[in-house]
């Protein structure tokens, strides 16, 4: 008969697999350092030497790491996602940038969707939190606030669709984009023309996906990297005209 014994599970396995859990839903990040162990063990209501076993268990597997002096962290799991090769590879081809603004269309587009059918009251406000932010960060000269919150925008929605695969893989390319592998985008946002057309398309996506449109949040979010595409074109044109009127001027002072 195909009957087991039923056998209780281990405290340090219920939780390792509690944390586990945090690590996929993305709740817990790359880098981010855990409570002391004596407060994590007084959170979770189990023994220091429980938690010790679990958090060894977890850091057998490559979740966490422990650094002397500084406590416990999440791994950088998403740091291997890539081989450093083909990150080279991606931030000295133009085809690299094109696939990239091709690939986040589409899975933004999922994602915007998703946010506005599956997301939770409190998902749609995060989401809302981070734009009121970007409209602030907005009226201030230096770009670099509103650009942070472009990316946090942009992941809120992911984590709002609920899908765990989709939020780490976009966490890993977000992560590329960060390092400005693929483009610039302190360099987008420091011409005041864009950083208006990049609000109004946020406040598309947002407006949608808190009316919980599907439709007019996938066209919103589709059109928002069109116009990403559009603005990267013409500064990459700029730069090339920028690039002959140097020398031009060159050889003129040198006539």
């Amino acid at each position: 008969m195909p009957f087991e014994k039923i056998t209780s599970e281990k405290l340090s396995h219920t939780v390792a697999r509690q944390i586990e859990l945090l690590i996929l839903r993305g709740i817990l990040r790359p880098g981010e350092r855990l409570p002391a162990e004596r407060d994590l063990a007084e959170r979770m209501g189990v023994s220091r030497p429980s938690l010790r076993e679990a958090l060894e268990s977890l850091e057998e597997k490559g979740l966490l790491v422990t650094r002397p002096g500084a406590g416990c962290f999440v791994a950088d799991v998403l740091g291997n996602a890539f081989a450093p090769a083909l990150v080279e590879l991606f931030s000295t081809h133009q085809e690299a940038v094109q696939d990239y603004i091709a690939f986040r269309r589409d899975l933004e587009g999922m994602a915007a969707d998703r946010a506005s059918r599956l997301g939770s009251a409190t998902d749609l406000e995060v989401i809302d939190t981070i734009f009121q932010k970007m409209e602030a960060a907005h009226q201030k000269r230096d770009p670099s606030d509103e650009a942070a919150l472009d990316a946090q925008f942009h992941m809120a929605i992911i984590e709002a669709s609920h899908n765990v695969i989709m939020l780490h893989m976009m966490r890993s390319m977000f992560d590329l984009l960060k390092q400005g592998v693929f483009y610039n985008r302190q360099m987008m946002f420091r011409n005041r023309m864009t950083r208006d057309m990049l609000l109004d398309q946020h406040r598309a996506i947002n407006a949608a996906i808190q009316a919980r449109d599907p439709q007019a949040a996938r066209a919103a979010a589709a059109a928002h990297m069109d116009y990403v595409e559009l603005a990267l074109a013409e500064q990459a044109k700029a730069d090339r005209n920028e690039a002959v009127a140097r020398q031009r001027i060159e050889h003129e002072r040198s006539r």
